[in-house]
């Protein structure tokens, strides 16, 4: 038994599917500092779908959403914001309401979601750089917008009529956790399915949900996938199927709600199935649906570490320039070991910052229209935020150590860092692994994991 194919595929039914017309497209956010797409208008404010309406947390201050067509300068319009809210954040590992309201209201929940379903279909590099400095002022808000946004690329693999029922919406927000021994069974028209998953950030404001699950077949044989592996299916569904469980107490990016979830007996129509494995499946055309998913997580978490990494240097840079002295030593920022070790922070950051903007830059603007990037290209895009990942987790572990006794206080600049860094390093995308399979591919190796 082999899925459906995309042009077989029958009007979805049930109460799930509400018809509702394709979104105009808006104007294009270009690359950064690109002002052809014009200005945007914040979206008017709508009743969300199941638990997206309510936000995530008790907040009240009243914030005015920025405009600009830039993603970066949107980002920046949010800074005061954020840093305002951190310590809530912190506190009650939740978004507070009205920060939850500016970011559906900036749009950049939206930003890698197709503009043919009310999405902005960004450059990735555009990307990158909104996320790295939302995660200057708070790394969870920046990670919950990553994740957010990697979750909006399954619209373009997604037939028209499904990715308009789930995004539409302009509050819509999918969330998922990642794939684990559960099993999706198949049976007529889709796929039951009951499990507990794990790691689903960005839950508490999900207005739809997913699964990734192996397919058992009615003659108990697995699916297959086109490289004769177990197909790992991607099932969405409404937020309010699912039971949220409140398990993500961390040392770190506490604000993210990544809780666990499960599902009981869940049947999900093939029409809202699709995997993630294929990029020769995808719908949308256009150079950004021409990366992969994984090659864009990878991007994402870059764009969060950058983020982190800068904002400890800064703080650092401060600290010693302030005229801080240990004691019965030279101020920090007259001593040549702390000057060296700056200069090798903001070397180290700044170069990998600027090797994956260039690397970014090159592939999309040689990217097929209809077709994902080479795997050549995909190694590259790996490399590149490894590189990043690894750049940034070096610059934190540095400065945590050059700011001395002045790092371990709660509510300093260094300390919360920290903890959010070391628990994005322990992220699947912050792997040390992924140079090995960029490397197999430059010495013409088949790589052995997903690029």
């Amino acid at each position: 038994m082999t899925p459906a194919a995309r042009g077989d595929r029958q009007e979805p039914r049930g109460s799930w599917f509400v018809p509702v017309p394709l979104d105009r497209r808006p104007p294009l956010a270009g690359a950064p500092g690109d002002d052809r797409g014009g200005r945007l208008t914040p979206p008017p404010a709508s009743a969300a779908m199941g638990r997206g309406a309510a936000g995530q947390g008790t907040g009240t201050a009243a914030m005015d959403p920025p405009t600009s067509a830039d993603p970066l300068a949107r980002a920046r319009g949010l800074a005061e914001a954020i840093a305002a809210a951190a310590a809530e954040i912190e506190a009650t590992r939740r978004i507070p309401g009205p920060l939850v309201e500016a970011l559906h209201a900036s749009r950049l929940l939206r930003l890698l979601l197709p503009r043919s379903v009310g999405g902005e279909e960004v450059h990735p590099a555009a990307y990158l750089l909104a996320l790295e400095e939302l995660a200057r002022h708070d790394a969870s808000i920046a990670w919950n917008v990553f994740v957010a946004n990697s979750a909006a690329l399954i619209a373009a693999y997604l037939g028209p009529a499904e990715a308009a029922a789930i995004f539409a919406d302009p509050r819509a927000v999918v969330a998922w956790g990642p794939p684990n021994a559960t099993v999706a069974e198949a049976v007529p028209g889709g796929y039951r399915v009951t499990g507990r998953f794990d790691f689903a950030s960005g839950c508490r404001m999900a207005s739809w949900m997913g699964v990734h699950c192996r397919v058992r077949e009615p003659d108990g044989s697995f699916r297959t996938n086109h490289l004769g592996r177990p197909a790992v299916r991607t099932l969405l569904f409404p937020a309010d199927r699912a039971e949220l469980l409140d398990t993500w107490d961390t040392i770190g990016l506490r604000g993210t709600a990544s809780d666990s979830y499960a599902v009981a007996d869940l049947f999900v129509p093939e029409a809202f199935a699709t995997t993630r494995e294929d990029p020769t499946l995808r719908r949308e055309p256009g150079p950004l649906y021409a990366f992969t998913m994984q090659g864009l997580y990878a991007v994402g978490v870059a764009g969060v570490a950058l983020g982190i990494a800068r904002a400890m240097l800064d703080a650092f840079v401060a600290l010693a320039g302030g005229g801080k002295t240990p004691r019965g030593l030279a101020p920090l920022a007259e001593d040549p070991l702390v000057q060296a070790e700056v200069a090798r922070a903001e070397a180290g950051i700044s170069s990998a910052r600027a090797w994956l903007r260039e690397m970014l830059e090159e592939i999309h603007a040689a990217a097929p229209p209809d077709a994902p990037i080479g795997v050549e290209a995909r190694a590259r895009v790996r490399l590149g935020s490894a590189n990043a990942i690894q750049a940034a987790i070096a610059v934190s572990q540095a400065m945590y150590r050059a700011a001395g006794v002045d790092a371990i206080f709660p509510g300093g600049p260094f300390e919360r860092r920290f903890r959010d860094m070391h628990t994005l390093s322990q992220q699947i995308q912050s792997r040390s692994a992924h140079f090995a399979a960029a490397g197999q591919v430059l010495l013409g190796r088949a790589p052995a994991g997903f690029l």
